[in-house]
């Protein structure tokens, strides 16, 4: 790619991280040339920080300006039909939290991907704070054997008024979008350390009696609790996106040598620990260490998501230049997606067995080509065609 890499916003909310961070950081690489948001006081805010910048209320209009690359920033379940819009005309996407909002979208993304040709990642950064990359480093030398069992937890309680200025709309994804779905902070730093991908989910909800009515949500479940199995032969567990207290972030890495993990209550600080009858040279049993960026620490350290946010608009840059792959390619990114989507049935069917499809495969695409079952309405309010409360099964 010559020249500088023309990036367009698309939704000016959560998308300004992107856009600050290319002019902050990027500049000899990159530019903000479009922005393009449904909401007339975001766009006066994007055009106030990058008055060069075109703006846009129509998505047509915005892709056809002139760009290479894209990032979403949209509304949670409804990135893909943009994605797949972007890819078809030959821009770059870079998708936030999750790929697809079904299983038929998973199929039109990766078969959209493969059929273009066109680059595609998804923006999940909780893999990318400097302990996260620290485990990963520390199970790639091998020293800790196989992984076995691991957990991710994000939990994020939200006072009324956090919960109000989250989904202000009446409509709002927020309020409608089961527990289980919220799946990338927890589930995408242990795939992003080991390389292992689900192969089959079973989960079950903690459920706190009347919250619907009490938050202004279309359920009354706090967690998901999930456990996956991997095609690496382990099991993960997470709770996707919690609302139960302590607030924070937890990874753990159990293996057959040895465990890595980060120490709850302080998120910059890994645990690293090897059984004493299978000791590696050089190493002790247990040590607590704060490990640090092997580079762009300082451009890191201000960032959002633990210095993910940083890492996450590098990285792909990097990619676009052609000197890295994507963090999230569009398999693992759709692979996510459906464990939070087959997660939701298992809940909604006794805690039943679900398989997470591999779309690498056509046979398993060819099986959800037509599923488009979906918890989320349009909106008027309409159009869902899943329970959102584990209650309503």
């Amino acid at each position: 790619m010559s020249g500088k890499i023309r990036f367009g916003i698309f939704g000016c909310g959560r998308g300004m991280f992107a856009a600050d961070h290319i002019r902050d950081h990027f500049s000899d690489d990159a530019e903000v040339t479009a922005f393009c948001d449904r909401r007339p006081d975001q766009l006066d805010r994007a055009k106030a920080a990058f008055p060069t910048a075109m703006a846009f209320d129509d998505f047509d209009e915005f892709i056809d300006s002139g760009l290479d690359a894209v990032v979403l920033a949209n509304y949670f379940h409804q990135h893909e039909p943009y994605a797949v819009k972007a890819m078809e005309k030959g821009i770059a996407v870079l998708s936030e939290t999750t790929a697809a909002s079904t299983l038929r979208e998973c199929v039109e993304l990766v078969e959209t991907a493969e059929r273009t040709g066109a680059k595609y990642s998804l923006a999940e950064n909780y893999p990318f704070s400097a302990a996260c990359l620290e485990m990963k480093r520390v199970y790639e030398t091998g020293k800790l054997g196989k992984v076995m069992y691991a957990e991710g937890e994000y939990c994020h309680p939200s006072s009324i008024e956090e919960i109000r200025r989250l989904d202000p709309e009446t409509y709002h994804w927020r309020k409608y979008a089961p527990m289980t779905y919220y799946i990338t902070h927890s589930l995408g730093p242990l795939i992003n350390m080991t390389g292992q991908l689900p192969v089959s989910v079973t989960a079950r909800t903690c459920y706190d009696e009347g919250r619907a009515e009490k938050i202004g949500r279309r359920f009354s479940d706090v967690a998901a609790i999930m456990l996956i199995s991997t095609d690496g032969g382990a099991v993960f567990r997470v709770p996707a996106c919690a609302m139960f207290a302590p607030h924070g972030n937890w990874y753990r890495l159990s293996c057959i040598d040895g465990g890595i993990e980060t120490v709850r209550g302080d998120e910059t600080t890994v645990r690293l620990s090897y059984v004493p009858w299978n000791l590696p040279e050089g190493e002790v049993t247990e040590r607590f260490y704060r490990p640090e960026y092997a580079f762009d620490g300082e451009a890191a350290k201000d960032s959002g998501h633990g210095g993910g946010d940083y890492w996450v608009i590098r990285n792909f840059i990097e990619y676009l230049k052609g000197n890295q792959g994507p963090d999230f390619d569009v398999y693992k990114a759709t692979s996510m997606s459906a464990t939070a989507i087959q997660a939701w049935r298992s809940v909604l069917n006794g805690s039943a067995s679900y398989p997470v499809p591999d779309f690498r495969k056509k046979t398993d695409r060819d099986a959800y080509a037509c599923d488009n079952l979906t918890p989320f309405v349009d909106d008027e309010g309409r159009g869902a065609t899943l329970p959102q409360d584990s209650r309503m099964r």
